[in-house]
């Protein structure tokens, strides 16, 4: 795999930021996910990062170095967050259960698979066009989708999540075939919520991910004002084969990488709710391998 990235996270006019983003990658996959931990019930940043932990262990056990079924892991290691959050509520105690949207893509053999539950999005963009994006599991849009108007309907109201005393309503789609060129965007709803999707298309298509993320999320906070909501954004731009890619700022090249080098920006921390014998310190070596192989590269095409 050969692509670039770039995430960013800003709080808006919110006591806190719940939001919550990462990504993971071997040699021949990559995952991609972010979380947007819901108000009015506890723990919400909890509950996210619960289910990006859970998604990076579970990829980091099943990526040796390519998952044999992507759409079924989607599918399960999404389940397997919404229960590891109902098991941090119940071990605590808490009348009421942390809940997020979960967004996720990964990326192998060249093809990109999602999933997503919740309003958190996934935008796809191809030649400066919008190639696809996910449909929000909200009343608004199931209203716009059908045709109906849409007035007096409060976009913010889900109809499932993660962390919910029922079963999470969930998608799972693609493959898509990656082309050169191609940018996928993960956003919390603090983005689209206040910028069109033609400004985000046309900023995602024109500008590198590492100019094209923080110019949009600078626009997304100016344009709700002070009672912006948190506003958190990953995009990736898939990388062509050619040498000229290299000259690409944050450009990450996996071929070199050995079979079980993992590597993720998605740190274990007080609230691991899976793997209680994750090495972090294992971790912190891969990435170091990682990154001395990647310098080593780019010296040697020099």
């Amino acid at each position: 795999m050969k692509f670039s990235v770039f995430q960013l996270s800003r709080r808006g006019g919110r006591e806190k930021n719940e939001d919550r983003m990462g990504y993971s990658y071997t040699r021949d996959a990559g995952l991609f996910a972010l979380a947007d931990g819901m108000g009015g019930h506890p723990d919400g940043e909890v509950a996210a990062q619960i289910a990006l932990q859970t998604l990076s262990a579970l990829f980091q056990r099943e990526a040796r170095p390519r998952l044999a079924a992507p759409a079924s892991f989607l599918a399960a290691s999404l389940m397997g967050a919404h229960h590891q959050i109902i098991r941090y509520a119940s071990e605590r105690g808490l009348l009421d259960t942390p809940r997020t949207t979960l967004v996720a893509a990964l990326a192998q053999g060249g093809e990109l698979h999602w999933m997503h539950c919740g309003d958190s999005r996934l935008y796809v963009v191809r030649d400066g066009q919008l190639l696809l994006r996910t449909r929000d599991h909200s009343y608004s849009e199931a209203q716009a989708n059908a045709g109906m108007a849409t007035e007096g309907i409060n976009r913010n109201v889900l109809f499932t999540c993660l962390g919910s005393t029922v079963r999470p309503m969930f998608d799972v789609a693609g493959p898509l075939r990656l082309l050169e060129g191609d940018r996928v965007l993960l956003c919390s709803d603090g983005l689209w919520g206040s910028l069109a999707d033609e400004l985000i298309v046309s900023t995602l298509g024109t500008l590198p991910v590492a100019k094209a993320v923080p110019t949009l999320v600078d626009a997304a906070l100016q344009a709700a004002g002070e009672h912006s909501d948190n506003v958190t954004v990953l995009a990736i731009e898939w990388e062509s084969p050619a040498d000229a890619a290299f000259e690409h700022s944050g450009f990450t090249e996996t071929q070199i990488l050995s079979d079980e080098v993992f590597a993720s920006t998605i740190q274990a921390g007080a609230y691991d709710p899976l793997l209680d014998d994750l090495d972090d310190e294992a971790i912190e070596r891969s990435i170091a391998e990682i990154n001395a192989a990647i310098q080593r590269t780019a010296m040697n095409r020099r």
